[in-house]
């Protein structure tokens, strides 16, 4: 890519399922076309993180002073990742006050990089409604359990695809049913159904349509 491009503006903004690739795919655009690179689960994992380890009550206040201390480097480490801060992450991302205050991060994040991937819920309807190109993924269940289950048999070897197809289940209806920030595909979102797709498939579909979009934007690239 040249100079001149890396000069200019775009963004993309990634939205969709559990367990469909967006996250791989959003990864891969970054490392291919250069693109900082944003999940906003992170955002929610680090406020987790300080409120569990500063033993402190989710309220405006605090999740207020967690969020002014935001960095990428902070954003970083298996602390993220544990089980409670995964168990509490879930919890106060349904919270108004808590995606109020982090949206100020994400859009000044959009806001201060030339070429920039987003990936999370909201990105594409409230956080960066103008994108440049808006991708959601989805995968069917028997597709994306068997995925997961991969991940999961290294924690649990005993947990059968019953159960991951189950909890993938449970987890889209929350998210499509919540109050707070459900599930939805912009209007004018690309849909990337990744079912059929192995990853060097879903690759080459994700480079085309980046390119597509940004020759329309710029002539070339």
């Amino acid at each position: 890519m040249s100079n001149k491009i890396i000069k200019k503006k775009f963004s993309i903004a990634v939205d969709g399922q559990s367990a469909t690739g967006k996250s791989t795919g959003s990864k891969f655009i970054s490392n291919y076309f250069g693109f900082k690179y944003l999940s906003s689960g992170k955002l929610y994992r680090y406020c987790a993180y300080r409120l569990i380890k500063e033993k402190l009550v989710c309220n405006k206040k605090n999740i207020s002073k967690i969020s002014k201390k935001i960095t990428l480097k902070r954003l970083k480490g298996e602390k993220l990742y544990s089980k409670r801060v995964t168990e509490l992450s879930s919890k106060i991302a349904k919270k108004k006050l808590v995606r109020d205050a982090l949206r100020k991060f994400q859009v000044e994040f959009i806001k201060k990089s030339n070429l920039v991937i987003c990936e999370g819920r909201d990105i594409g309807t409230k956080i960066d409604p103008n994108a440049d190109l808006k991708l959601f993924f989805k995968c069917s269940y028997e597709t994306k359990a068997r995925r997961r289950l991969r991940e999961f048999r290294s924690l649990d070897n005993k947990i059968t695809l019953k159960e991951v197809k189950k909890a993938l289940k449970n987890r889209d209806r929350d998210d499509i049913t919540r109050k707070i920030s459900p599930l939805i595909k912009a209007k004018n979102a690309v849909l990337v159904d990744t079912t059929n797709l192995t990853i060097k498939q879903m690759e080459r579909k994700l480079v085309k349509l980046v390119r597509d979009k940004m020759k329309k934007k710029y002539g070339s690239i």
